[in-house]
């Protein structure tokens, strides 16, 4: 998490080597393969430079390339004497934000998506973002890699909540066998009688059923969420050191280019007195400090486009593993959702299953209750306890 947006548009720089004419050196590379090379002699100048191999960057990314780096930086010009301050600049083509450079938005060249109309994370996560419960930011991989811990969270959730859902069923089924056994009832006879000792038993039939549905449950549905990717916090730990120490690098490489870029403007300003002193004669010695001064702005000038080319370096890497690392994390997510998705799946089966099973433990009770006779149960219970057919008569005198 950086501490608070720091926005940097990088001015041009007047170098003023006096006439010095060395040979033209690229710097860095913009997206398409076009290289902006800083001219000894004065001018700025652009030449083609074929595209680099795409290093670790998926296939399918083949030519993209990371937003230019600090194309304004260096338009280093000969200038004989102090720049005029009416003299208009040209304008900014880049814009740096917490260390990341970015095309400005005023010269912003249209940018092709990396994916197009897929919403992939390796297109929307370059910025940082202000952090609502702070004053700092948080970097765009930051949020990334919270949606990755918050998806294994919500994870470890559904599985104790399948885990409650077994709870229920196995203390269901304790309560269906233990009533089944109860004997409220017990001495009802006849064909009732049996239909309603077919309800007790089937009582114990569902127990049975619930108990087998609670522990597939668990084998088939909680244990796969709760083990899924056991490691996979330790595995995104490494991740985010790994992008952070990239982003770390970035920031230093960029500081070193501020550092070199403040020397340089210096030793621009100790030139330009050195030269007005000449001019006006103060000092016999002029000359010789003027030969020095300009061995020194020459100096600072590599020592800037050797910072840049550093950054340049750093920035492209961390481009690189952005993108890799960004499209591995979509791929986890992907994953995640699609495995959650064929076990909240098993649980519909399940229960289709164990809702088919108790229907079957209540067919034999159907069957028994169609069989029901009152007049055949009075007459087998008439047979079982009559106490005699003779009718009583009147009495005779």
């Amino acid at each position: 998490m950086q501490s608070g947006f720091e926005v940097v548009v990088l001015g041009s720089l007047e170098w003023s080597p006096l006439r010095r004419e060395r040979k033209a050196r690229p710097s860095f590379c913009h997206p398409a393969g076009k290289a902006t090379c800083l001219l000894r002699a004065g001018v700025t100048m652009s030449t083609r430079l074929p595209m680099r191999p795409p290093g670790s960057v998926p296939a399918v990314l083949l030519g993209f390339r990371p937003a230019p780096a600090l194309t304004g930086a260096l338009c280093l010009r000969q200038n004989l004497g102090s720049s005029s301050p009416g003299k208009k600049q040209s304008k900014e083509n880049t814009i740096t934000i917490n260390c990341v450079t970015f095309p400005h938005p005023d010269t912003m060249p249209e940018q092709q998506l990396l994916k197009p109309t897929e919403w992939s994370y390796c297109d929307y996560f370059w910025a940082d973002k202000k952090d609502p419960q702070g004053n700092g930011t948080v970097a765009g991989f930051e949020l990334l890699l919270q949606k990755q811990l918050k998806g294994k969270q919500m994870q470890k959730e559904m599985s104790e909540f399948i885990r409650e859902r077994i709870k229920i069923e196995e203390e269901y089924a304790k309560n269906l066998a233990k009533l089944s056994q109860n004997s409220l009832a017990a001495q009802e006879e006849g064909s009732l009688g049996e239909a309603w000792a077919q309800v007790k038993k089937s009582l114990a039939d569902e127990a049975e059923v619930h108990l087998k549905f609670s522990a597939k449950l668990h084998s088939e549905v909680e244990k796969p969420l709760m083990n899924f990717r056991e490691n996979f916090k330790k595995d995104m730990k490494k991740c985010d050191h790994h992008i952070a120490d990239l982003r770390k690098q970035l920031a230093s490489r960029y500081a070193a280019v501020e550092k070199a870029r403040k020397a340089l403007t210096e030793r621009q300003r100790d030139l330009e007195m050195k030269t007005q002193q000449l001019e006006i004669k103060l000092s016999n010695k002029t000359e010789e400090d003027i030969k020095k001064a300009r061995r020194k702005s020459t100096q600072a000038g590599d020592d800037l486009m050797r910072c840049v080319d550093l950054y340049n370096q750093a920035q492209s890497k961390w481009f690189e593993e952005m993108v890799t690392t960004t499209l591995e994390l979509e791929r986890l997510e992907v994953e995640r959702v699609e495995m959650i998705r064929q076990h909240l799946c098993q649980y519909t089966q399940l229960r289709h299953e164990t809702d088919m099973f108790n229907q079957s433990t209540v067919e034999p009770v159907d069957q028994l209750l169609r069989k029901v006779d009152p007049a055949k149960d009075r007459e087998l219970w008439v047979r079982e306890h009559k106490t005699g057919n003779i009718r009583p008569v009147d009495m005779e005198i």
